[in-house]
């Protein structure tokens, strides 16, 4: 039998504007679950807003909140989490590794979450090898709110069972899902319903 598993809010920006929601009207819906986690992804506002939402999102919520890509916002968030290409980016600029760098980031940041996206087997198994908190799966459905090309369907099963580090299952998952070997279920659309 399957417990049910914890809930890691993916709060998008574009995706509460897209369905005429407030921060604070988000926060109504998300308060009454039991959250382990709470991501803040915003690709439209600039850095003050986008710290000005971060700090609203903290002051009003009982679980560590994650900003996605933006190294610069890891000042202010509980932790931080990458896309492949993010990760590859930031490498890139400070001509290291990915290991290397994310060594660096612990070092300056010891208490704050990291996390990473992964898609596939390849990725996975890279991951392991990397100091992370969690890492990101995906994704599980086709999702109308990103671009999927790869839909995991239940071979998400197999690729979290060989994930050193716990599991977020990204991309289409809602709220009665229940999926083997997956520590949280991601979920941003279904939160917004």
């Amino acid at each position: 039998m399957l417990l049910k598993q914890q809930i890691y809010a993916l709060c998008d920006f574009e995706l509460l504007q897209s369905h005429n929601l407030s921060l604070v009207e988000y926060l109504r819906k998300i308060n009454k679950l039991d959250l382990v986690y709470v991501q803040y992804r915003d690709k439209v506002n600039s850095l003050e807003v986008q710290i000005r939402n971060l700090k609203v999102l903290m002051e009003n919520i009982d679980a560590p909140v994650i900003v996605n890509d933006r190294l610069e916002l890891l000042e202010v968030a509980d932790g931080l989490h990458f896309g492949q290409e993010d990760i590859d980016d930031i490498s890139s600029k400070f001509k290291l590794s990915r290991e290397n760098t994310l060594k660096i980031i612990r070092r300056k940041y010891p208490n704050k979450i990291l996390g990473l996206s992964t898609h596939n087997e390849t990725e996975i198994l890279e991951a392991n090898k990397l100091e992370l908190d969690y890492i990101g799966l995906g994704a599980y459905r086709d999702t109308s709110t990103k671009d999927v090309s790869n839909v995991l369907g239940d071979k998400a099963i197999y690729l979290a069972k060989i994930s050193s580090h716990p599991v977020g299952l990204i991309g289409g998952v809602k709220l009665d899902d229940c999926v083997e070997n997956i520590s949280y279920l991601v979920i941003g659309s279904d939160l917004v319903k």
